[in-house]
């Protein structure tokens, strides 16, 4: 492309740009929470019958998500009540950095272990905890409202 074309291109996107600059970081930052919040929510609430632990996902953690060094028991476990926990709080905005980086954790096991093709999806989820573990939850969390992330932190 011309230096001419890009010009009129340039100008022709400013406004959009402009626009998109206006957007709230705790806008941004909560979306960054609840999205892959609700993912991790869903696969646990696919894990349990009440409270309880269900067959299938003991099933899932014995014959593919086989995880080193855990049993499938405990690491069926371990993963419903992270599953349950971690993306509540993320929501809620409270402990969020520690709930951020226990998902990541979550999904960087899911990629290594479980689903290595995968890592198109585990990248977005990953960018996403990431954003909110580095920036904070942002001015729509409990966190800011109980005074443990200080505003702009």
């Amino acid at each position: 492309m011309s230096d001419a074309s890009l010009s009129v291109l340039g100008r022709m996107l400013a406004p959009v740009y402009r626009l998109l600059g206006r957007l709230p970081e705790t806008a941004l930052l909560f979306a960054a929470r609840v999205f892959p919040a609700a993912i991790f929510f869903q696969s646990g609430q696919t894990k349990v019958d009440g409270f309880m632990l269900n067959e299938n996902a003991l099933f899932l953690f014995q014959e593919e998500y086989k995880i080193p060094l855990l049993s499938p028991e405990f690491a069926a476990t371990m993963a419903a009540i992270s599953e349950h926990v971690f993306p509540v709080l993320l929501m809620l905005g409270l402990a969020t950095r520690l709930s951020a980086l226990a998902l990541i954790g979550m999904t960087a096991t899911i990629q290594i272990f479980v689903y290595p093709d995968a890592w198109p999806t585990h990248g977005v989820w990953a960018v996403a905890l990431l954003l909110v573990a580095s920036r904070g939850p942002g001015a729509w969390s409990l966190d800011r409202l109980f005074g443990i992330e200080a505003k702009g932190h």
